[in-house]
C-alpha cells in the first residue's frame, strides 16, 4: 500500500522530540539502559543505530515494490543485519576498546524494534529521500536520549564527562549510577521530566499515530 505524504520539516523533527523513540514511544530499552553508563558509549551506540536506520530505511524504500509482502519482515531483518555487520566492523576498526565496551549490543541492533518499526511503518510506504530523513530524525532522537542518560550517569557515577574530571577530588562517585539500577533511576527521571514538559506544552500523541509511525 502506498501512503506517500509531502516531505515536511516534521518528517525529520518528529523523531527528535514529539515521537522520540525512547522518551515517547519507549522503544530500544535494552541498549538504552545497557550502554548509557558513559557519554562516549552512548554517542557511539546512538550514531551506530542512526547509520543502520538510514541505510536500511533507504534500501527498504528502494525495494518496497519488489519485496513480497509475505516475507517482508524476514527481508527487512536481512537488510538491517547487513548494515549492522558493516557498522560492527567499522567500530572494531576505529576502536577495539570501544567495541569491547559496547559488547553484544552492537550485534543486537539487528533486533532493535526502533529500526524494524521504521522499516515496516515508514520506509516500506515512502520514497527513499523521505525514508532517510525520517530515519535520521529518529536516529538522532535516539542518540539524544542516550546522551541525556549517559551524561547524568557518567557525571554522577565517576564525576567526569568523556573521561575529563569535573567535580573535583572531594566528590564521592555514586557507583550505582554506573550499574543497571542506576540506568533505571535516570531513565525514570528523564521520562518524568519529558512527560511533564509535553503536558505543559499541551502536546498529545494519539495512540493510532504512534502505532502508524513505528510503535
Amino acid at each position: 500500500m502506498n501512503t506517500e505524504q509531502p516531505l515536511t520539516a516534521d518528517t525529520f523533527l518528529a523523531g527528535l522530540w514529539r515521537e522520540n523513540p525512547v522518551f515517547v514511544t519507549v522503544l530500544g530499552m535494552c541498549p538504552t539502559l545497557a550502554v548509557s553508563n558513559s557519554v562516549l558509549n552512548a554517542l557511539a551506540m546512538g550514531l551506530a543505530t542512526t547509520f543502520v536506520l538510514i541505510g536500511s530505511g533507504a534500501l527498504v524504500s528502494l525495494l518496497r515494490n519488489v519485496i513480497p509482502r509475505a516475507v517482508r519482515i524476514a527481508c527487512y531483518i536481512a537488510i538491517i543485519a547487513t548494515f549492522v555487520t558493516v557498522v560492527d566492523y567499522l567500530i572494531q576498526a576505529i576502536s577495539l576498546r570501544l567495541y569491547q565496551a559496547l559488547g553484544a549490543f552492537i550485534q543486537l541492533i539487528v533486533v532493535n524494534c526502533i529500526i524494524l518499526g521504521r522499516a515496516e511503518a515508514y520506509a516500506s510506504r515512502h520514497p527513499p529521500l523521505a525514508s532517510m530523513i525520517n530515519a535520521a530524525g529518529n536516529g538522532l532522537g535516539f542518540t539524544l536520549a542516550l546522551l541525556c542518560l549517559g551524561t547524568v550517569r557518567e557525571l554522577l557515577g565517576s564525576g567526569s564527562l568523556l573521561g575529563i574530571p569535573l567535580l573535583g577530588p572531594q566528590f564521592a562517585p555514586w557507583v550505582i549510577m554506573l550499574l543497571p539500577p542506576g540506568g533505571f533511576f535516570v531513565l525514570g527521571g528523564w521520562l518524568l521530566l519529558f512527560n511533564w514538559r509535553q503536558r505543559k506544552q499541551g502536546v498529545k500523541i494519539p495512540v493510532a499515530e504512534v502505532h502508524r509511525h513505528g510503535a
